[in-house]
């Protein structure tokens, strides 16, 4: 494909338009429970932990695309917000949300970069590939995890039961027996103390 001008604006438009990630905040707290993650931060979060725990995929993936989805999956949160896992008015229309964000931003890109993101968007979503269960698996172990290391903080706030964190869950062990297992005791930690609600 040639290089152009107008492709390196629509590029740059793009990573302009990105950036407002940073400003879309989830209900996460970060570990130190000062304050709750950003979109950005999960969604690199997420890239460091494809990486490194790649070898616990149920199947052989290839961790590149895997970093590719999970940087991806939640750049329509930019037009759609944030939607609570647990809200259940809210992921009433949350894909229609999405699909709508989808479209708006990812077609910012060239032609080409625009095909490869929302492919890589549907993919995730859809949760059939390799990549795309283990992609999954780990946007669902980690906000378990930094709740656990914050004390519960967020479950408590949302008054969390254990069978809203187990329906959450049910395909979590598809990318990862191991993530899913260990995540599950940590889950199974906080029951106990309270934090979540049987």
């Amino acid at each position: 494909m040639a290089n152009s001008k107008e492709r390196l604006e629509q590029q740059m438009a793009f990573v302009l338009e990105i950036d407002k990630l940073k400003n879309i905040n989830r209900q996460s707290y970060i570990v130190s429970g000062e304050r709750k993650e950003t979109d950005a931060e999960h969604s690199w979060h997420l890239a460091l932990m494809s990486m490194l725990l790649g070898e616990y995929a149920n199947e052989a993936v290839d961790i590149l695309k895997v970093m590719k989805m999970v940087l991806v999956h939640d750049l329509v949160e930019i037009d759609a917000g944030d939607t609570y896992a647990f809200d259940e008015k809210g992921n009433e229309s949350k894909r229609e949300r999405e699909v709508a964000a989808a479209e708006r931003i990812f077609n910012l890109l060239p032609t080409d970069q625009a095909a490869e993101m929302r492919c890589l968007w549907d993919e995730f979503e859809e949760g059939n590939s390799a990549e795309a269960k283990f992609a999954n698996t780990l946007d669902k172990i980690q906000p378990a995890m930094l709740n656990a290391a914050a004390s519960g903080k967020s479950w408590r706030e949302h008054d969390v039961r254990l069978e809203q964190i187990l329906k959450r869950n049910e395909r979590t062990a598809e990318g990862s027996k191991a993530l899913w297992e260990f995540t599950s005791e940590l889950v199974d930690v906080h029951v106990q103390e309270g934090n979540i609600k049987k």
